[in-house]
């Protein structure tokens, strides 16, 4: 096949480990501005705005602007904004959500919502499971920025977005629309910025579930590393789980960059 003309690049995992540069990363994107080869960094991560990730990312010792990052929540109000420009939506997330929903135009609120849109929460409440089960039963319809049951963090894993979207479809009854990944909604909002066909883009990531899978979904080339979820000894039992196998497999950045 033909090298890819531009890459995805996924973050947990990948680039980082909450505060821990991953080794690599950073000769990585390095070496893809001195090839001026385009990428975009794509998260299911909601919590923070794109200038948000960017300014973790620079703390790191990586280089970065906002413009370079793709998250599920820019995605998630692009969506709905798209459906139903300027919509009534309530919301239940941090930051990075709240700011998407508002730079799309959406209109927040608490009252007979026609959107709930969730991302991770991690003041998550009864109350606004509560609340959640409320807006769905009165004909709200459920988005779900990503399905990720678990997060790494410096001391462990710790419950993702999808944990919290698990309770509340268990609540309602009502299964969600899913923009991150392995949706390919949140991938086709990346690769229509890059401008490029899906064939001719490269997803690369950790996750066999979601950045693999995300990348298969979308038709784009798959570019598996063995630095965050999927390891050496895990291998086989994602790849069984998913039914899908990437184009490339390298154990570390190291041996990535050598490809590219």
């Amino acid at each position: 096949m033909n090298s890819p003309k531009a890459y995805l690049l996924d973050l947990d995992g990948t680039i980082y480990h909450g505060k821990h540069r991953i080794d690599g990363a950073d000769l990585l994107i390095q070496h893809l501005k001195n090839s001026n080869i385009p990428y975009l960094y794509v998260t299911n991560n909601s919590s923070r705005t794109p200038e948000g990730v960017a300014e973790h990312l620079r703390s790191l010792g990586i280089e970065a602007s906002g413009e370079e990052v793709c998250t599920s929540a820019v995605a998630a109000a692009e969506y709905v904004a798209s459906e139903s420009p300027g919509a009534k939506v309530a919301f239940i997330g941090e930051d990075g959500l709240e700011q998407a929903l508002i730079s799309a135009g959406l209109h927040i609120t608490e009252e007979s919502p026609e959107y709930v849109i969730q991302g991770i929460d991690r003041e998550f409440t009864y109350e606004k499971l509560t609340k959640a089960l409320r807006w769905i039963m009165g004909g709200a319809k459920f988005i779900l920025t990503n399905p990720d049951l678990q997060l790494p963090a410096d001391d462990g894993l710790t419950p993702g977005a999808g944990t919290l979207g698990a309770a509340i479809e268990a609540a309602s009854g009502v299964k969600p629309v899913v923009i991150g990944k392995p949706s390919s909604i949140l991938m086709k909002h990346a690769i229509d910025r890059l401008g490029l066909p899906a064939s001719e883009v490269a997803v690369i990531g950790d996750n066999m579930r979601t950045d693999i899978a995300a990348g298969e979904a979308a038709g784009c080339r798959s570019i598996l590393v063995l630095t965050g979820v999927t390891t050496e000894a895990n291998l086989e039992t994602h790849m069984r789980a998913t039914g899908i196998k990437p184009n490339e497999i390298h154990k570390n950045l190291h041996d990535l960059i050598t490809t590219i």
